[in-house]
């Protein structure tokens, strides 16, 4: 088993972790994490959009001039896509736009995506942060202890921390999520990826 530092919120060497093969070291399919990515991003799509086609537009029953000897182009209806405030063609509709992927390639491809993080050296693993009080300055100590300035960090916790979660909220370039949150998307996304030792315990023990 691979072994990764411990560090403390000060941004010290307190210990060393081992983490489990099987979730932190396996081969990187990026196949597998392009299909998690693609249907992550598609699943957030709301698809609630909408538009009436030249049927559903109010008005233009009547034809708006005879057929011949006006001189004009024929038409048929003062709501045909070529008129102002006619109908859309193709008009779009509300639709699904959700993949569902099967278990066994979802585990894979979060197994892959942490493992990459591990093998670019990229996965700081902290003792604890408890946090008592809603104070951006605060987070933003600790990520400077740990050499996180200006980088774009992910902070993983085992459980809902209210004050951490919301104290990172307006912190552009950082995230914080619980292990029950934990996805692909945002694995990768963000460079660094600091985890509590605790939500390395609960990740080992859905995944492995």
């Amino acid at each position: 088993m691979a072994k990764v530092p411990v560090y403390n919120i000060e941004g010290q060497q307190i210990g060393e972790i081992e983490l489990n093969d099987s979730i932190f070291n396996v081969p990187i399919n990026t196949h597998v994490l392009h299909q998690a990515v693609v249907a992550h991003l598609a699943n957030r799509r709301q698809g609630t959009f909408a538009a009436k086609t030249r049927a559903e537009v109010r008005g233009g029953g009547r034809k708006p001039w005879r057929q011949k000897g006006t001189g004009r182009a024929r038409q048929g209806s003062i709501r045909a896509p070529t008129w102002r405030k006619g109908g859309v063609v193709f008009a779009k509709k509300p639709r699904d736009f959700s993949i569902d992927l099967p278990k066994k390639v979802r585990r894979l491809a979060l197994k892959c995506a942490l493992s990459s993080k591990v093998k670019e050296n990229n996965l700081i693993v902290l003792d604890r942060w408890d946090m008592n009080q809603y104070k951006t300055k605060e987070v933003l100590r600790v990520l400077k202890n740990l050499g996180l300035e200006n980088q774009k960090a992910l902070i993983v916790i085992p459980e809902k921390n209210e004050y951490l979660q919301k104290s990172t909220r307006n912190i552009p370039e950082v995230k914080t999520l619980q292990v029950g949150n934990l996805n692909v998307f945002d694995i990768l996304k963000y460079d660094k990826f600091v985890i509590l030792q605790d939500a390395v315990k609960k990740v080992e023990e859905v995944y492995a």
